[in-house]
């Protein structure tokens, strides 16, 4: 098969979005299939591997590093139409998105979207609470035009179908294992962030940004500190509010951004891992953390509602409940056997999800939505072979 992922945000760039995009990408490929990706120019690149479409882009206001695809619509038609793919999976609702998917309707090529981001719940983080709705009405007209909109997980597939989305549709989240596991706890990096092997880490993982809910992170690090004197918190990632977050905590320890092993060690030499967002899809943090033998409290919903067991690997207050969180990171900070006990329990929670298994499901809705939608380039291809 042939397949076009078309994303915005693709590595170099560190996010959810992009490494979720690119561990699809390789899956295709490692089951033999041909995969071409179509994304924005980044400032840095040099010429385009022989896969790579790369479109005009743009830097993303408020968020160095990023950045979002051009309209593309005409270009990507004349290119599907001589580089035809059996199936389009568009993962982020940017113009090029949209492009995207004007092409492939245009075209009558089946396509799937992703819904990785949830702006509506960002928009209060920026000022702009009013536009919620308005976003969420934005994103279905997106997504209702596609053969399919792939969810991480059976909580927002029934929130989606409740709110309008005509085909939502479950493909599973998974975690690379190999690389996330507690053997790359490392004392020396421990040592580098001012802890002892007897100390307490407390990290996080992700983008130091308003829609992470940080201040809660800030909230119950402080509160466990006054009970275990000598925690250090560590914060892997960057951000816009890295800098005034640094300003008012100058005790604290950032290690801006990390990628693959060094980035595994990093979440490996943790003991507690906090993660407060509420804006999340899902939060592939989450997993690994838990992967890495690091006992974790997030809210119940997303990764942790659907891997995470309150009181056997962490634990995963009701959302939007502070004292909660702030209670269970106390707790379980002043409880070393039983912190230790619960990340053994969380690597092996999500040991079984692996990233194949994850590669074939999407294979499988890719080539479905191809079978229910015959375009009109199969159905003369059809009519040429029963000629």
């Amino acid at each position: 098969m042939h397949y076009a992922i078309v994303s915005e945000t693709y590595p170099p760039e560190i996010n959810g979005v992009a490494l979720t995009v690119q561990d699809l990408e390789r899956g295709l490929r490692a089951r033999g299939h041909t995969v071409d990706v179509v994304r924005p120019r980044n400032p840095g690149d040099r010429a385009p591997a022989a896969h790579e479409l790369l479109t005009r882009g743009a830097a993303l206001p408020r968020y160095p590093g990023l950045r979002f695809g051009l309209p593309a619509a005409g270009r990507l038609r004349r290119h599907w139409h001589r580089q035809r793919p059996d199936a389009v999976y568009i993962a982020t609702e940017g113009p090029l998105g949209w492009s995207a998917l004007r092409a492939a309707r245009a075209l009558g090529i089946p396509a799937a979207t992703g819904f990785h981001t949830r702006f509506d719940r960002y928009l209060a983080d920026y000022g702009a609470p009013f536009l919620a709705g308005p976003a969420m009405r934005w994103m279905r007209h997106f997504h209702n035009r596609a053969d399919a909109t792939l969810v991480p997980t059976q909580e927002l597939r029934d929130a989606l179908a409740g709110a309008g989305f005509a085909r939502p549709t479950l493909l599973s989240r998974a975690v690379d294992t190999d690389r996330f596991d507690a053997s790359r706890r490392c004392n020396a990096l421990r040592a580098e962030w001012g802890i002892d092997a007897d100390g307490l880490a407390v990290v996080h993982v992700g983008r130091i940004a308003s829609e992470k809910n940080l201040g809660l992170a800030v909230r119950a690090f402080r509160a466990l500190q006054r009970e275990r004197q000598g925690a250090r918190m560590v914060w892997i990632g960057d951000g816009p509010q890295r800098a005034a977050l640094a300003a008012e905590h100058p005790d604290f320890v950032f290690r801006g951004m990390r990628r693959g092993d060094d980035l595994a060690r990093h979440v490996a030499s943790g003991d507690l891992f906090l993660f407060p967002s509420l804006s999340e899809t899902f939060g592939n943090v989450t997993l690994e953390a838990m992967a890495s033998g690091v006992a974790t409290v997030a809210f119940n919903y997303g990764a942790a509602r659907e891997h995470l067991r309150h009181g056997l690997h962490g634990a995963a207050p009701t959302p939007g409940d502070e004292d909660g969180f702030i209670g269970a990171a106390c707790r379980i900070a002043l409880e070393d056997d039983a912190r230790r006990e619960m990340g053994r329990r969380a690597r092996a929670a999500v040991a079984p999800l692996r990233p194949a298994s994850v590669a074939a499901e999407f294979d499988a809705i890719l080539q479905r939505i191809g079978r229910h939608r015959e375009t009109p380039h199969a159905a003369t291809t059809r009519a040429n072979a029963l000629a």
